[in-house]
């Protein structure tokens, strides 16, 4: 009799947990709707969309900081005339620039090792331009979030730039594509 009972409690309680699957699955295999012609919405196909979309857009900002914004030269007294990231260009006859094969034409400066070398930023700065500026990290020198504009002289430095804070973006990180 007690085999029986404990064999009885077993089928029930088998059943039970059988029932409780079958209605828990019900619930998770429910699919979102739009009431618009019977469209099923795929969450997940939207969301690498938009992921994709600001992949491909390479004027994004993938993060921003706050920081002292300085020039130098390089003829300045801790300066040699070679920026510091590979391929380490020589500076010497003047060169303010960079040709960058995604974004162009862009202004050179140095930064902490918070930013890895090739990582392309974007700022506004009165001092400069009224137009947004972009640059290419390619030296070092600085520290904390501080940015260190590449200009023809110290006179031009000192006279023009000075020291500012601004806000500026990081639109690649990097070299990376």
């Amino acid at each position: 009799m007690k085999k029986k009972f404990n064999y009885l409690i077993r089928i029930s309680m088998l059943i039970l947990v059988l029932i409780i699957t079958k209605t828990s699955t019900r619930a998770i295999e429910a699919k979102v709707e739009n009431d618009n012609i019977n469209k099923t919405i795929n969450l997940s196909t939207m969301a690498l969309k938009v992921i994709e979309v600001n992949k491909n857009d390479k004027y994004a900002a993938i993060d921003s900081y706050t920081g002292d914004l300085t020039g130098y030269s390089f003829d300045c007294p801790l300066c040699n005339g070679t920026l510091a990231c590979a391929p380490k260009y020589n500076i010497k006859d003047g060169t303010t620039t960079y040709e960058d094969i995604d974004y162009g034409k862009v202004r050179i400066v140095a930064s902490s090792k918070n930013l890895s070398c090739g990582t392309i930023v974007r700022f506004k700065s009165d001092r400069i331009s009224d137009e947004e500026v972009f640059a290419i990290v390619l030296d070092r020198g600085v520290r904390g979030n501080a940015l260190d504009l590449l200009v023809p002289s110290e006179k031009y430095a000192m006279d023009n730039i000075g020291r500012s804070s601004i806000n500026y973006e990081v639109l690649r990180n990097g070299w990376e594509r």
